[in-house]
C-alpha cells in the first residue's frame, strides 16, 4: 500500500514539476485591449498597436494579435519581430506562437537574422527548444561572401548551421556550387557536401560527392569521384585537397591526370597540380601515357613530373622522370634513371645506363637521345660508349661500338647507323639463314646499312682492319666486345612490364 502511495506521489510532483516548466507568454504592452467573451471567447484577447509579448527571455512586438491565454499561444500579424538574446532576430508578415511547445511558425517574407548570416523565405518552423528552424518552400541564405538558396533546409543557433536540401545553389564572387545536400555554417563560412556537388568557376569545374569548402580561406577538400577540371587537364583522385588562391590541387588515391591537349594520362598514388603554371607532379605507382591512334607509349618511374613552358601563345610541355623509369611501346622500349620527354619536339632525353630497344636491336650509351616523328621513332643519338646487340642465336651476337652513333629509322625499321670514333663491329655473314663467316673489324668510323633489321653492307672510313673469321674457327665467345651486356632479361615485352623492380646495370 505504501509503495502504491509513494508512486502516485512521485508521478503528482513529476506533473507538478512539468507544469512549472511551461512559462506563460506574458502580454508587455498594447495600444489597444480588445476582449469580447461572445465574439472571440473567454480565453482570447485581440491587441493593436505597439504589442509586445515576453516570453522565456525572448521578446516579440507586432502591429496586432491574438492572444489565447488558456492555451497559452498567440496569432501575431504585422512587422512581427521575435527577438532571442542579442544576436537572433526573427522577422515575418505572421508568426503563430506556441508558448507550451516553444515552437514560432512564421509566414510571409521571413527573414532569421543570426550574426553576419540572414535567411530569407516565405515559411519557417522555429523550434526555440533547440533554436532550429526550418524552411520547405525555398529560402535564401545570405551572409557577407556567399548567397545559399535551397528548397528547404534547416538553421541550427547553436553551431551556427544551415543544412539544406534538393536544388542546393551557393553563391560567390569566383564560383557558384550546385549541390544535392550541403551543410554552411556561417563562424567558419565553411561548406560541407553530402551528395553530388559541382563547384563552377571561370578557371575550373570541381566535382565531389562528399568533402568541405572553407569559402574564406578558398581551401578546400573532397572525395568520392572527386575531380577537378580546368580548360585542358583534370585531377582525379580518391581524396583532393585544393586551394583555390593558389591554384594547387592535391591528390590521394588512384590519383589521375589526364591532359586533353596533349592527349596524355597521369596515374600514381600521390599527385599535385599547379592550376596557372601547368605543372603536375606524381609519385608512387605512376604511369604515364602518351595515347596515340596507333598505339599508347606507357612510361613508369619513381616520380614524374609534367612541366609547362613558354608563353600562353607558344606554350608546350614536358615530361620529367626519375629512378627506375621503363618505358614501352609496340616499336619500341627503354630503361634508364632518368628521363625528359618533350611535347615541343618528341624528343626523349634518356640519362645514366639507358637502354634502348628496338626490334631486334639492344642500344646503349652513356646518353641517349630519341627523335620521333608521329610518335614514332625517326633518329636515334647513342653518347659515349655507344654499343648495339642483336642476337643471332642463343651464343651469337652481331655487334657494333664506337665512341658515338646515329641511327635511322625508316617504317619503324632500323635502316642505317653512323658509328663515329672507336668504330668495331663484328656480325655473323650468312647466305640463304645459314652463317658463312664472322666478320670482325675496326677503323675510325663506319657506315652500317640494314634491312629487315639484318645488316646488308658495311662502309668503312679510315684505315679499316677486318677479318673473316670461318663459322666454326672460334668459340662465339671470344667474338663478344668489351663491355659486352645482353640485357633482354630486363627488357618489357608487355607495358604491365613497365611495374616490375629490376635494377638496370
Amino acid at each position: 500500500m505504501n509503495r502504491f502511495f509513494l508512486i502516485l506521489l512521485m508521478i503528482k510532483v513529476s506533473f507538478v514539476v512539468a507544469a512549472q516548466q511551461v512559462r506563460k507568454i506574458q502580454l508587455v504592452n498594447a495600444d489597444v485591449v480588445d476582449y469580447d467573451e461572445y465574439k472571440m471567447g473567454p480565453d482570447i484577447k485581440r491587441l493593436v498597436g505597439n504589442v509586445r509579448f515576453m516570453h522565456d527571455s525572448a521578446f516579440m512586438d507586432c502591429d496586432s494579435a491574438k492572444f489565447n491565454t488558456r492555451f497559452n499561444h498567440v496569432f501575431a500579424y504585422g512587422n512581427v519581430h521575435i527577438e532571442q538574446g542579442d544576436t537572433i532576430h526573427l522577422y515575418g508578415d505572421s508568426i503563430r506562437y506556441f508558448g507550451n511547445t516553444k515552437i514560432a511558425e512564421v509566414r510571409g517574407r521571413v527573414n532569421l537574422v543570426h550574426g553576419k548570416a540572414t535567411l530569407e523565405c516565405d515559411s519557417l518552423n522555429y523550434d526555440r527548444n533547440t533554436n532550429t528552424g526550418y524552411y520547405f518552400n525555398w529560402g535564401t541564405i545570405r551572409d557577407k561572401e556567399n548567397t545559399l538558396v535551397s528548397e528547404r533546409g534547416y538553421y541550427y543557433a547553436t553551431p551556427k548551421d544551415f543544412v539544406a536540401y534538393k536544388d542546393v545553389i551557393l553563391t560567390n564572387r569566383r564560383y557558384r556550387m550546385f549541390s544535392d545536400t550541403l551543410k554552411y555554417n556561417i563562424e567558419s563560412e565553411t561548406a560541407f557536401f553530402y551528395g553530388p556537388t559541382k563547384i563552377v568557376s571561370d578557371s575550373n569545374l570541381i566535382y565531389c560527392e562528399n568533402g568541405w569548402y572553407n569559402t574564406k580561406k578558398e581551401q578546400s577538400r573532397f572525395s568520392k569521384k572527386a575531380f577537378l577540371q580546368s580548360s585542358t587537364q583534370t585531377l582525379r583522385g580518391d581524396s583532393i585537397f585544393y586551394d583555390r588562391n593558389k591554384g594547387r590541387g592535391v591528390s590521394w588515391g588512384n590519383v589521375e591526370i589526364r591532359d586533353t591537349a596533349e592527349n596524355t594520362i597521369l596515374t600514381g598514388d600521390y599527385g599535385e597540380y599547379y592550376e596557372e603554371s601547368e605543372k603536375a607532379f606524381i609519385t608512387g605507382r605512376t604511369l604515364f601515357m602518351s595515347v596515340d591512334e596507333g598505339d599508347t607509349l606507357y612510361m613508369h618511374a619513381d616520380t614524374l613530373r609534367m612541366t609547362t613552358v613558354g608563353d600562353s601563345l607558344n606554350d608546350y610541355r614536358f615530361i620529367n622522370a626519375w629512378h627506375q623509369v621503363k618505358v614501352f611501346r609496340y616499336d619500341y622500349q627503354s630503361r634508364c634513371d632518368s628521363l625528359t620527354y618533350s611535347f615541343q619536339d618528341s624528343v626523349l632525353r634518356m640519362f645514366r645506363e639507358p637502354v634502348l630497344w628496338s626490334e631486334q636491336h639492344q642500344m646503349t650509351a652513356d646518353h641517349i637521345v630519341l627523335y620521333t616523328k608521329k610518335n614514332r621513332p625517326d633518329v636515334v643519338d647513342l653518347l659515349n660508349n655507344a654499343f648495339i646487340i642483336s642476337q643471332e642465336d642463343s651464343l651469337r651476337f652481331n655487334q657494333l661500338k664506337g665512341k658515338n652513333m646515329r641511327g635511322y629509322f625508316f617504317g619503324n625499321e632500323l635502316r642505317k647507323l653512323e658509328v663515329k670514333g672507336n668504330s668495331q663491329s663484328v656480325y655473323f655473314a650468312k647466305e640463304d639463314s645459314t652463317i658463312i663467316g664472322v666478320n670482325q673489324a675496326e677503323c675510325s668510323n663506319m657506315d652500317i646499312y640494314l634491312s629487315d633489321s639484318e645488316i646488308e653492307r658495311i662502309v668503312f672510313h679510315t684505315k679499316p682492319e677486318a677479318v673473316m673469321y670461318p663459322p666454326n674457327e672460334k668459340n662465339p665467345l671470344e667474338f663478344r666486345l668489351k663491355n659486352f651486356l645482353w640485357l633482354d632479361a630486363i627488357r618489357p615485352k608487355v607495358w604491365r612490364d613497365v611495374f616490375g623492380n629490376e635494377v638496370v646495370g
